[in-house]
């Protein structure tokens, strides 16, 4: 829905104060399909030509120093490096990295940044790089098989807020989730917002995108993998249940939870007792609370943490007591 449009200030010039502002998530009922791609993050009636020249049809958005620094380690495919001149002193060693790999530098204003990311948080840098390409829920489960761990998986069942979204990944990356799974439709894009609120996480995570969420859980089960979803009338709770071993967690919508169709493919539900007097947690916060438990309960290979051997060093300090 476009926004309200406001009737001019007293005195103001023709045009000014009529126009939507910039600068603020762009609705979900915003986003428009690209004949050639995926759906893009935010409407082209919102945004000037200007700023949709800077980012071709194959291209995306990468606002934010740390998604920036992110993108650059995980080697995407940089176009250009697009930067507000007052914000260059403090980005130098970011400016001076892209001109080290010859990737173009564009000095901009911070609203036209704005105006393609969606948001005002891009700290006066932008990375246009090669779009994202779509990822098979088979590449998720191959990359468990390469790191020979049991297959951990975080399925997004109608997540639509792109902070939740961020967030989400955020957290998946950080407990060694080997791939996110979610529907094509229903569900937030991967807009500069949420690769933002994910710190730049994304770029170490594979992100598929199926038709039928349903049916990719159906085939996970039928794979052995156990899908795992919260419920806050379910018998266990997340510190009692056994979550060991392939696990798929999914994490219902903010509003609705989980849908009837992904209700019929869940092995087991888990609730996240609470003692307050609010009912329910945000969707990014429940999912990093189970996320976390399942990383808690897997081997300690799984977790990171290097094998114990049996002759420990001493504390430091003790070496000369010993002696």
């Amino acid at each position: 829905m476009d926004e309200e449009r406001r009737p001019p200030r007293p005195g103001a010039r023709p045009g000014q104060g009529s126009a939507p502002r910039f600068g603020v998530r762009p609705p979900a009922r915003g986003w428009t399909p690209r004949p050639d791609g995926p759906r893009h993050w935010a409407s082209k009636r919102t945004i000037p030509a200007q700023a949709l020249a800077l980012v071709g049809p194959d291209q995306e958005l990468i606002a934010g120093r740390h998604p920036v620094e992110e993108a650059f380690t995980a080697r995407r495919e940089a176009i250009k490096l697009l930067v507000v001149p007052q914000r260059r002193a403090a980005l130098q060693q970011v400016v001076l990295h892209a001109t080290t790999l010859r990737i173009p530098i564009i000095e901009v204003e911070g609203a036209l940044i704005g105006q393609l990311a969606g948001f005002d948080g891009h700290q006066g840098i932008a990375l246009v790089v090669r779009r994202r390409p779509e990822v098979a829920p088979e590449e998720i489960l191959a990359r468990a098989v390469s790191r020979g761990e049991p297959p951990f998986i975080l399925a997004l069942d109608g997540v639509e807020d792109p902070q939740n979204f961020g967030s989400l990944i955020r957290s998946a990356e950080a407990v060694g989730v080997h791939g996110i799974l979610m529907a094509t439709r229903g569900s937030a894009p991967l807009s500069p917002a949420a690769i933002k609120a994910s710190a730049g996480a994304v770029e170490h995570l594979l992100v598929s995108r199926v038709e039928s969420l349903a049916d990719e859980l159906t085939a996970l089960r039928l794979r052995g993998i156990r899908v795992v979803g919260a419920e806050a009338e379910a018998a266990q709770d997340h510190r009692s249940a056994d979550l060991r071993g392939p696990i798929c967690l999914v994490i219902g919508s903010e509003g609705k939870g989980l849908s009837p169709a992904i209700r019929r493919r869940i092995d087991l539900y888990v609730r996240i007792p609470m003692v307050g007097k609010v009912a329910s947690l945000n969707a990014s916060v429940a999912g990093s609370i189970l996320l976390f438990e399942v990383l808690g309960q897997r081997p300690a290979a799984a977790q990171g943490v290097p094998p114990t051997s049996a002759a420990s060093p001493l504390p430091a300090g003790d070496e000369e007591a010993s002696k």
